[in-house]
């Protein structure tokens, strides 16, 4: 009868201590985001064992991260049960329950593939420009595996060859890489909570050479996903592997990250791809099988984005095999009219650079002489003058009737700005770009 009570008080205490563990959950669950708690906490094994609460990590990476990152919060919610805080590998893992985080899933398959990659050979298929040089040549040196920097950030407008760029990266690396794009690992990030296999996606993101992610602004205002990627450029950082990311904007001018983040983006080395100029835009022409005089013709009027340029090479090309007829100039013209630029006027150029500086086109053209609508003046009327004929008081009265002296003062102080400001040059030289 003693040894049945026995077992009875032993039901009891392992009930009470269950219950206790369930209150301790939702007490640290209330004390964190929603997301962090399930990527971090609640995968893990919390027990109550007289005066202790123990916390039993999978891996030593988990338990690292956790004491790093939310110490606080669980010393105080022992605190308030009055227990002792345990948090490590070794205690009672034998006892952890696998299926909170299979972390015996050694293979992590993403369900979504990035075709970029596919579609890749090496950095001969990058056609070359004297703006680009820089950024290939860095490209070229981190693949090899002799780079003294990471990250290499590449930055630039849709349809200059930033993904491209990436995947020839990809390609040619030295050792085993890894390519993501920003949605690509949103979706297995949030799968891997889902399925309970975070443990294994991160094994998976670290287990490379070199870390490559495209369109790295995707994960803008994604805390947990914000979160966990910057564990991992830090871990793979620290790991000595070299990580390339790309994105529309430089660092700095990224929006929805903190501070940390872009310090981060920013501390290796940072390079921006020019949209494709003329000499590109023929050349990627020829090589889609069009014939000189049109591919000459055509890069005129292309717009300075290599997917329209992309687009415009395979509509000829099937039309050609389609209809089995010989392109000539006024077939071009009528296959394109939907995709050619017209002549920009000097209106168009105005209203066009103040959509991309994030101005209104009323602000500019008003009295208003607030710094940010000042710097924009100065930096369309340097487009202006570079790429047309206009004299500085034609420039003046699409400015809001200024006169001559304003406006060449502005030229004047935003010419000595580019000079060290290497943002703002090449924001400049993408303007001119889009408005020859």
């Amino acid at each position: 009868m003693v040894r049945k009570g026995g077992q009875v008080m032993q039901v009891a205490i392992q009930c009470t201590n269950s219950a206790n563990a369930e209150l301790i959950k939702n007490a640290i669950a209330a004390k964190m985001p929603t997301a962090a708690y399930e990527s971090w906490i609640a995968p893990l094994k919390i027990s109550v064992d007289e005066n202790n609460l123990d916390i039993v990590a999978q891996n030593q990476f988990s338990a690292d991260f956790i004491s790093r990152t939310y110490m606080n919060i669980l010393e105080s919610v022992a605190k308030e049960f009055e227990l002792n805080l345990y948090l490590g590998t070794g205690r009672v893992a034998q006892s952890v329950n696998i299926n909170a985080n299979d972390n015996k899933i050694e293979n992590f398959q993403p369900v979504t593939e990035n075709k970029q990659i596919s579609t890749v050979n090496d950095f001969d298929s990058f056609i070359l420009s004297d703006e680009n040089a820089f950024a290939v040549s860095a490209a070229k040196k981190l693949a090899s595996g002799t780079a003294n920097f990471s990250p290499l950030f590449i930055y630039g407008t849709a349809g200059c060859g930033k993904s491209m760029l990436a995947g020839c990266i990809h390609s040619s690396a030295h050792g085993r890489a890894l390519m993501m794009s920003g949605p690509q690992f949103v979706s297995e990030f949030l799968r891997s909570i889902n399925e309970k296999s975070v443990f294994a996606f991160k094994d998976f993101c670290r287990n490379c050479d070199i870390f490559i992610m495209d369109d790295v602004q995707v994960l803008a205002g994604k805390r947990a996903c914000m979160d966990e990627f910057l564990s991992l450029l830090l871990d793979l950082s620290n790991a000595g592997v070299g990580i390339v990311l790309t994105a529309n904007a430089a660092p700095s001018a990224l929006t929805g990250f903190d501070r940390r983040m872009q310090s981060v983006f920013a501390s290796g080395l940072t390079a921006d791809l020019m949209a494709p100029n003329k000499m590109v835009r023929r050349a990627m022409l020829l090589r889609s099988g069009i014939s000189l005089d049109i591919a000459e013709s055509l890069s005129d009027r292309a717009q300075a984005n290599g997917h329209l340029v992309t687009g415009i090479a395979k509509k000829i090309v099937a039309y050609s095999d389609l209809m089995g007829e010989k392109i000539t100039d006024e077939i071009a013209e009528r296959l394109m009219a939907d995709t050619l630029s017209k002549n920009k006027t000097p209106l168009a150029m105005v209203r066009a650079m103040c959509e991309k500086l994030g101005v209104s086109f009323d602000a500019v053209s008003s009295p208003a002489r607030c710094r940010g609508i000042v710097r924009a003046r100065g930096i369309m009327s340097v487009a202006l003058k570079s790429t047309t004929k206009l004299s500085l008081s034609e420039i003046g009265r699409l400015m809001g009737d200024r006169d001559h002296a304003t406006i060449l003062y502005g030229i004047n102080q935003i010419e000595n700005a580019r000079k060290t400001d290497l943002i703002l040059n090449a924001e400049i030289q993408q303007m001119i770009n889009e408005c020859k």
